[in-house]
């Protein structure tokens, strides 16, 4: 199988799409258990959601599942959140911290090496490989990856998560314009709830491309899935009513910063 799935556009914003893919090979998918089988921490439907908000947009899928591994945590393992649960490069529980893979089937550190040299770097070669070609047409590239979980997840943080989670680590991945445009959208935005560098402030592709002073800014959202999903729990439906109300702030936002790139393209200043 492609592990990665690449639409070259000429805007420039890219959409990173790290856990939206189901793809698991036979050999992989024999060994998780009931739980892991129903690869439920997947972020359901999102390419469907984000098509066509951006004409033009480059978009970057990994088709593999997280459960193979992770495409957006870091390849040495090292933990997102420090002393919080998470999951990592390649998960041994899902978002509930239940084992997803069959006694004495988790795999070692030689398999894991493995998969991040057959699944995780082909997939960040194409992300670094977009970046750079958008870089080099507009002097400047926006890359806005896209996220989904549950809204209730009690394993990975308390009470219910707003609808709209905007990550920049703390505004270190983009330039201040483009955290606030993001932000004020998802303010203005009638019947959602939002917050920005709460419990999610960006992944490590955030952290790790997000390089303002190169031009090259990076912002995460991270959608509760109550948003656009039918039920967050199986068969997992994707809600069309529920989503074209979303669509409506998400290209509101897609296009607030292409016009902002665009204004900002070929001149170096990324104030």
């Amino acid at each position: 199988m492609s592990v990665v799935d690449i639409h070259e556009g000429s805007s420039p914003v890219i959409l990173g799409l790290p856990h939206t893919g189901t793809d698991v090979p036979p050999d992989i998918f024999a060994r998780l258990n009931d739980t892991g089988q129903v690869l439920a921490d997947t972020d359901w439907h999102i390419h469907t959601l984000y098509a066509g908000l951006l004409a033009d947009a480059t978009t970057v899928r990994a088709t593999f599942h997280r459960y193979v591994i992770d495409a957006n945590r870091d390849p040495a393992g090292v933990s997102l959140y420090p002393g919080q649960n998470t999951t990592g490069l390649v998960p041994d529980t899902d978002f509930d911290g239940r084992p997803i893979w069959r006694d004495g089937m988790a795999p070692g550190p030689d398999e894991i090496a493995d998969r991040r040299d057959t699944f995780h770097a082909p997939y960040h070669a194409a992300l670094q490989a977009q970046i750079d070609r958008v870089k080099a047409l507009h002097g400047i590239a926006v890359l806005y990856d896209c996220h989904s979980i549950r809204s209730l997840i009690p394993f990975l943080f308390e009470g219910r998560l707003p609808d709209l989670n905007i990550g920049t680590n703390g505004g270190t991945t983009c330039a201040p314009e483009v955290e606030a445009a993001v932000t004020s959208i998802a303010a203005e935005a009638a019947g959602y709830t939002h917050v920005l560098n709460g419990r999610f402030t960006g992944g490590w592709t955030t952290r790790h491309y997000g390089r303002p002073d190169q031009n090259v800014h990076v912002i995460q959202m991270e959608l509760a899935q109550a948003t656009h999903l039918a039920s967050e729990t199986l068969p997992f439906d994707y809600d069309p009513a529920k989503a074209e109300r979303l669509r409506v702030p998400l290209g509101q936002i897609l296009n607030r910063l292409e016009t902002w790139a665009l204004s900002h393209s070929g001149n170096g200043d990324h104030s």
